[in-house]
């Protein structure tokens, strides 16, 4: 199901295959393909995580690690590179950690995400199908996650939602 071009949103919740079903994808395209990385490894349990993401990428692969400018990042990517970006709730969670102004961050991240210069497949999780978070900054995320990936799903030329590692094509 590759394409050649645009845009294409991978979403679900925690551990259904997303980041998995983005690589098979890319996979199908000519290399080299980029890696965008917004993970920030602060403790023992991410940087397992982050490992078991890097062993699934072999030689062809070129990682760049954007956890704050994930815009300056694609907007700097070559015309027609396959990319994968992985994934925007961590990046979300990164600028509100740091406290930045999101809905300027979102409106940059969304500018350069409606201009893919090539097959460019997104993965971010979908946080808002369970019980509403007991404090104000879990449901902070929950809301403003909810609000990013409407965005992001409204300009994506694809959006595959992940279920128990079974992908639902829904747009």
């Amino acid at each position: 199901m590759p394409d050649t071009a645009g845009l294409t949103l991978v979403i679900g919740g925690a551990r259904c295959g997303k980041s998995a079903h983005a690589e098979r994808l890319i996979a199908a395209l000519t290399p080299p393909w980029t890696y965008i990385a917004t993970a920030q490894a602060f403790d023992e349990e991410m940087r397992e995580r982050i490992a078991i993401h890097q062993a699934r990428r072999e030689g062809d692969w070129r990682t760049l690690e954007a956890p704050l400018d994930l815009a300056g990042a694609l907007d700097g990517l070559g015309e027609g590179a396959p990319v994968l970006l992985d994934c925007l709730t961590l990046w979300l969670t990164n600028h509100m950690l740091a406290e930045h102004d999101l809905a300027a961050e979102c409106d940059r991240l969304e500018k350069v995400l409606a201009k893919p210069k090539g097959p460019w497949f997104v993965v971010s999780n979908e946080v808002g199908m369970g019980i509403v978070p007991d404090n104000a900054l879990a449901r902070r995320f929950r809301d403003e996650a909810g609000r990013l990936n409407q965005r992001i799903a409204a300009i994506a030329d694809r959006v595959i939602f992940m279920a128990a590692g079974i992908p639902m094509q829904v747009k």
